[in-house]
């Protein structure tokens, strides 16, 4: 069996800085972690190797600039037999639908893969929207939010976590899942797998390489406009109520009252 797991480098800051002319966060420079769904992604593939009577083999796949290496050694650390990093200037700029292509493309170039995780989302663009792009470009089934999941020879079952309630879908693998972070808590890699995974090699591709279309990468295969980025100003001022719990709602709800009194008769 063989598992890709999609990751990303996101910020681990929350002083972002952004290009005022591409409107693209500036990553160099910036501290950078696994972004903390993809953590979980990379626990239920390594889960499933742990318990495959058969040889099964975990690829962690990520796109982003050569300091994205340091979240994929992360993802060895973990367990993960092997790292591929596409990184290339003509990936700058991409945005969910030229960062689900390329990232197809890769799982292509892989070839034979079974199954791809990804975590259900990334908290710097919170989209949700690249685990299922892969499965599109792919042209295979995906079940995305799924909270537990269960293999039975090429077809796999998985719990999906709703608003409001759960659903349980299988289909026939290859197949995309995306996980949500109640799925599992990731494990700490032992120091001295940390040790050995900042001495590996990292396997870098250009879109060269995975034979990308150039108009369907970067920033000429993004139809995503961005017109202004910004950090909201911070609130300042506000109230404190104090006192019992009658008293609290009886005082919001008076407070709450005077303001609807007062823009109706604005």
């Amino acid at each position: 069996m063989k598992i890709v797991v999609c990751i990303k480098q996101v910020p681990a800051t929350t002083n972002v800085r952004i290009d005022p002319e591409t409107n693209a966060l500036i990553r160099e420079g910036v501290e950078s972690q696994v972004n903390p769904f993809d953590e979980n992604a990379i626990e239920a593939a390594l889960q499933i190797k742990d318990a495959a009577e058969e040889e099964c083999q975990v690829i962690a796949l990520s796109m982003g600039p050569p300091q994205a290496e340091d979240a994929l050694r992360d993802a060895i650390a973990m367990g993960c037999d092997d790292a591929i990093l596409l990184t290339d200037a003509a990936f700058r700029g991409a945005d969910t639908l030229a960062t689900s292509y390329t990232l197809a493309q890769a799982v292509r170039k892989i070839g034979d893969v079974d199954l791809i995780f990804c975590g259900k989302q990334a908290i710097d663009g919170d989209t949700a929207q690249v685990g299922p792009g892969v499965a599109e470009h792919l042209g295979l089934p995906q079940i995305t939010f799924a909270i537990e999941i269960n293999l039975d020879g090429k077809k796999v079952t998985a719990r999906r976590m709703l608003e409001d309630s759960f659903e349980v879908l299988e289909c026939r693998m290859p197949a995309v899942i995306t996980v949500v972070k109640q799925i599992n808590d990731p494990r700490r890699p032992k120091m001295r797998n940390v040790l050995k995974a900042r001495k590996r090699e990292i396997t870098q591709w250009t879109a060269e390489d995975i034979e990308a279309d150039p108009d369907r990468i970067g920033f000429t295969g993004s139809p995503t406009v961005v017109w202004r980025v910004f950090a909201p100003e911070g609130r300042t001022g506000g109230r404190t109520i104090e006192g019992e719990p009658e008293e609290l709602v009886q005082a919001l709800a008076d407070e709450i009252l005077e303001i609807r009194k007062g823009l109706s008769t604005a």
